[in-house]
């Protein structure tokens, strides 16, 4: 479409060039042309919307850069705009008297003459979102500074000692910073949904890994839950057993307790993300007040009481002490340690797990807060081992006998040490912290402000982690816990379905069981998450542009092995299982291959292979050892022709190239190229499991559209070599130059040194008929419409049915009869070869027929096995055909010439002035006398070889039959067409006519 610049004193507008006319849609008008504006379907103009005119200088119908252009959602209250396709802009309209409509399409459902302020929907309410101080630091935050910190990092510090504990909080710290950088890089290469850890994974390495893990980390997180209310509960029984209060005994009064808090804590997830985030936020201040409580208790001096428990302030003695390990118990070992603490390091996700709740621009600032560093000084205030007995000082006993460091404080806690029955000190008691604080109480509060909190944010996480991966359909059954509720889309049923296996878990009530239990699930997540950014760097994807810059890829990968190596030293056989359930789930998803596309690094990842092996095809010559048929199948649409499909996809699945090709004739527009490059296609050989490639080209007609796949088709050595194509059965019926077209696509492959095969049934190939109305009508036309060429504006063919063919079923023990009439290099021999390797024919008995003299049936018979042998083909059964030269049955003959008579030239047209050269040269498929004459040998050699084939094949599965070759120019297309009608006539098995391009496919020597 030209654009005419607009003079600063002349008011040129496009209606100078283009009369007023509008494109219908199904429900109505979406643009039109009126004056100077472009208008939209919601009644706007180009000119009012995005003032081109003033951006360009033309009166254009191009628009600026627009947001709503590259949106896949409505802002609320506001109609979404669209570009003007290319065939607005590209196209004469006036020429086109049914243009198409845009190629993106927006507010659809709008009846005829609606106006813009009708389509505006009424705004709904927005859901409550959160910023990055409550969504992602204060979440964060409080996940860190959980039950471990509080309740078991004194006692960890007791068994590694200082200096292995800060070894472990290192540790954890690389791995969680490593894939906090890896998570903000992913997180911030496009938006981010809800789903949290799961919707980054699966939208970067694909559904098969991310909805195995999106499962692992759901359930990691409700058991989560439970860890940190058996922490809590944990902490209430030790305040009813120093009051001298039970329910029943401790452990069951940890699950009581357990229960009750965890079905208050549903009630408040229940009460929506509002609440819970109003809640996380109270929290926050009691953690806080509590840890400037328990940092002024280390700085006060130690009361008595609190030296007859192990506490005596800051030592130097006592930190020397305690910075080396002193394991104990059948936990006592670094990775045993590790595996406790790890659990404590996983909340930097916490903040991306409710990624659907934060504001615009949040998703990728998920933080890390490790505060445990400066607790590990803290530890040099006390003694691993303490009676807690006030009249244990070394006054009242002998100080030679007294053992550990209290001795040097005039403690003496030998009997206890001796006896193993010490209650307090860093390594028997959990609650520690709130004996070193200056007021106790305070720690307790933040015990339960950080166990209550840590298992609340999980209680949140996990549902909207599951609802993510429910709404994905990729498992069956879980789609029931994807429905929510509300503004907030809350996932009711979800938080149900955490809240049972949280008590589940709550029931062991043990927290040094559960942790561990955790710290494979997490430990697995981060794996693939460093490894979701590594790979997704390592593609060189266009599509890979991360805002945040602060990541390695290297790094990514080295957390990756890192997080894989410590699942192993933490519980090989937990690790083992981890692993097996991501295997489990990948395999299911691997099978059924769900409908899902969202430009994953898998699919870069694959694309960077392909392309490099391709290309390193290049490099190596062709050899006759490792040639495949490669074929290129006219099927048209896959659909139209399956028999055809399943023939080809036979033998040529996982052992070489298939490409399907459709030729669509007409002129190129939007209809057409939509025709000819439809997914249903694909999606149809996919169904059928069929490995094959579809390719669809627009041409004017057939056999240009045949050239031009012959050419184009394939990529470097990755190309057909041999054109496979149905039989025009109905040839008699329809028009002499489809006819000639018909033959003419043969001699162009054979020009192009392509093998030629024709696949004939009894039954013929089309299925569909109505739907080849435009689409390769070549083959098989019906009389009543012979070749339609043009193309109606429809739109792309339907997913059709999968119907049943003979190539599916099982052959049993038939014989595939080849007939090695011709030597075309071996290609008449191959292709039974690689049918008999399949299944479905393995129990055929293949049998090779040959031309011979009857003095040398014997000695011909031989030699042709000794040839075959050669080959290494496992065919035993060769037949020498000494009748095969005979003269065929007069009325045979006759029926030949009854089959070419309509196409023979009569007494009146060479009476005529029109001379014989241009009688060929305007009519091609028309016989002469002359050329009946010449090729009179061939045409009775195909009679007598279709007697042949009806006395010996008549219950064959299928026929391979070597097919004759007609000289261009000196055998009419009618004349060829009737030999390949003649040859294969009334014959009940399926025929396939073959001709290879003369170069060796088969060989006998190793190099």
């Amino acid at each position: 479409m030209e654009e005419v610049p607009a003079a600063p004193n002349e008011g040129i507008s496009l209606s100078a060039l283009r009369s007023q006319f509008s494109v219908n849609g199904e429900e109505g008008p979406k643009y039109g042309f009126e004056g100077s504006r472009y208008h939209y379907g919601d009644g706007t103009s180009v000119a009012s919307q995005n003032s081109s005119q003033i951006l360009t200088g033309y009166d254009t119908l191009d628009v600026g850069p627009n947001y709503d252009f590259y949106a896949n959602t409505n802002a609320l209250g506001r109609v979404r705009r669209s570009r003007p396709s290319l065939f607005q802009l590209h196209s004469n309209i006036e020429e086109d008297s049914c243009p198409p409509p845009l190629y993106e399409e927006t507010n659809t459902g709008r009846a005829p003459g609606d106006s813009s302020e009708d389509d505006v929907e009424e705004p709904q309410s927005e859901p409550t979102r959160f910023g990055w101080v409550k969504g992602v630091m204060i979440r964060c935050m409080l996940n860190i500074w959980g039950v471990i910190l509080y309740l078991r990092l004194p006692w960890i510090t007791a068994q590694a000692g200082i200096g292995l504990t800060w070894v472990i909080i290192l540790l954890s710290s690389c791995i969680t910073g490593i894939t906090g950088l890896s998570t903000s890089a992913i997180a911030t290469n496009g938006r981010v949904k809800g789903g949290g850890t799961y919707f980054l994974i699966s939208r970067s390495l694909g559904p098969e890994l991310g909805g195995s893990i999106g499962l692992i980390f759901a359930f990691a997180n409700a058991v989560a839950v439970a860890m940190h209310t058996v922490g809590f509960a944990e902490t209430v029984q030790a305040l009813m057993q120093e009051s001298g209060a039970s329910i029943v005994d401790p452990i069951n009064d940890i699950r009581i307790i357990g229960v009750i808090t965890v079905t208050c804590l549903l009630a408040i997830s229940l009460a929506g993300m509002e609440w819970e985030a109003k809640a996380q936020v109270l929290f926050f201040i009691v953690i806080l007040v509590s840890f400037a409580n328990y940092i002024v208790g280390t700085i006060i001096p130690a009361t008595p009481q609190k030296q007859a428990k192990g506490f005596f302030s800051y030592q130097a003695d006592i930190f020397a002490e305690n910075f080396v390990p002193s394991w104990r118990g059948p936990e006592g070992n670094f990775f045993g340690m590790f595996s406790i603490f790890f659990p404590s390091a996983t909340g930097i996700l916490a903040g991306a797990n409710i990624s659907g709740d934060l504001k615009a621009g949040e998703k990728g600032s998920l933080d890390e807060r490790e505060m445990f560093n400066s607790d590990a000084y803290y530890r040099a205030c006390l003694v691993r081992d303490a009676s807690g007995i006030m009249n244990d000082t070394l006054a009242m006993s002998s100080a030679d006998s007294c053992q550990g460091l209290a001795c040097q404080y005039g403690w003496d806690f030998t009997d206890c040490i001796t006896n193993r029955t010490c209650t307090y000190g860093l390594s028997n008691q959990y609650q520690s912290m709130s004996l070193v604080s200056g007021f106790a109480p305070l720690i307790t509060a933040g015990i339960f402000g950080a166990t209550l909190s840590s298992a609340l944010a999980c209680l949140v996480s996990a549902p909207k982690v599951f609802q993510c991966l429910c709404k994905d359909n990729l498992y069956p059954v879980i789609g029931f816990f994807g429905k929510g509720n509300g503004k907030n889309d809350e996932p009711i049923r979800g938080y149900v379905l955490a809240y049972i296996i949280a008590v589940c878990f709550v029931l062991i009530a043990e927290l040094n069981t559960i942790a561990p239990i955790i710290s494979n699930f997490f430990l697995c997540s981060y794996a693939l998450i460093n490894f979701s950014c590594f790979h997704a760097s390592i593609t060189n994807s266009p599509g890979w542009r991360p805002s945040f810059r602060f990541y390695s890829k290297w790094m990514s990968l080295l957390g990756a092995v890192v997080s894989v190596i410590i699942m192993f030293l933490l519980t090989w056989w937990a690790a083992l299982i981890a692993i097996g359930i991501v295997i489990f789930l990948l395999g299911y998803v691997l099978y059924k291959r769900p409908s899902v596309n969202w430009g994953s690094s898998v699919q870069a990842g694959s694309y960077n292979m392909a392309l490099s092996y391709c290309v390193s095809l290049n490099q190596v010559d062709d050899h006759i050892k490792n040639y495949r048929p490669q074929c290129l199948v006219l099927t048209g649409p896959p659909s139209c022709r399956p028999a055809l499909v399943d023939f080809v996809g036979t033998f040529t699945k996982n052992l070489s190239l298939m490409i399907c090709g459709n030729v669509v004739t007409g002129g190129p527009s939007p209809a057409t190229l939509d025709t000819a490059s439809s997914n249903s296609h694909v999606t149809w050989l996919n169904k059928r499991q069929i490995k094959s490639f579809y390719h669809g080209v627009v041409a004017n007609d057939l056999r240009t559209g045949v050239k031009m796949l012959l050419q184009g088709a394939g990529l470097g050595r990755i190309r057909p070599n041999v054109l496979l194509t149905g039989f025009k059965r109905d040839w008699r019926k329809d028009k002499p130059s489809c006819i000639d077209n018909y033959i003419g696509i043969l001699h162009d492959a054979f020009d192009l040194q392509y093998g030629v095969c024709v696949l004939r049934m009894r039954e013929g190939l089309d299925v569909f008929r109505q739907a080849q109305t435009h689409v390769n009508p070549g083959f098989e036309a019906s009389p009543e419409r012979g070749v339609n060429t043009s193309v109606p504006p429809a739109p792309p063919p339907q997913p059709q049915p999968q119907p049943s063919t003979v190539f599916q079923s099982q052959q049993g023990k038939k014989t595939i009869d080849v007939y090695w009439l011709f030597d075309d290099g071996g290609l008449t021999l191959l292709l039974p070869y690689l049918l008999t390797r399949k299944k479905r024919w393995a129990r055929c008995k293949v049998r090779v027929f040959v031309g011979g003299d009857i003095q040398r049936k014997e000695e011909q018979r031989k030699e042709v096995m000794d040839l075959i042998s050669k080959f290494r083909l496992g065919f035993h059964d060769v037949e020498v055909l000494p009748d095969i030269n005979a003269r065929p049955q007069p009325e045979h003959v006759r029926r030949f010439e009854d089959l070419i008579g309509p196409y023979r030239i009569n007494t009146a047209q060479k009476d005529g002035h029109v001379t014989a050269e241009q009688l060929n040269q305007d009519c091609p498929w028309m016989v002469s006398d002359e050329e009946i004459e010449t090729n009179k040998p061939k045409t009775l050699r195909q009679i007598r070889l279709n007697e042949v084939l009806q006395d010996y094949s008549r219950d064959a599965a299928i026929i391979f039959v070597t097919m004759p070759v007609g000289r261009r120019g000196q055998c009419p297309s009618a004349l060829y067409m009737a030999w390949l009608e003649t040859l294969s006539r009334d014959l009940r098995p399926p025929v396939l006519l073959v001709r290879g391009n003369q170069e060796n496919v088969l060989t006998f020597y190793c190099q």
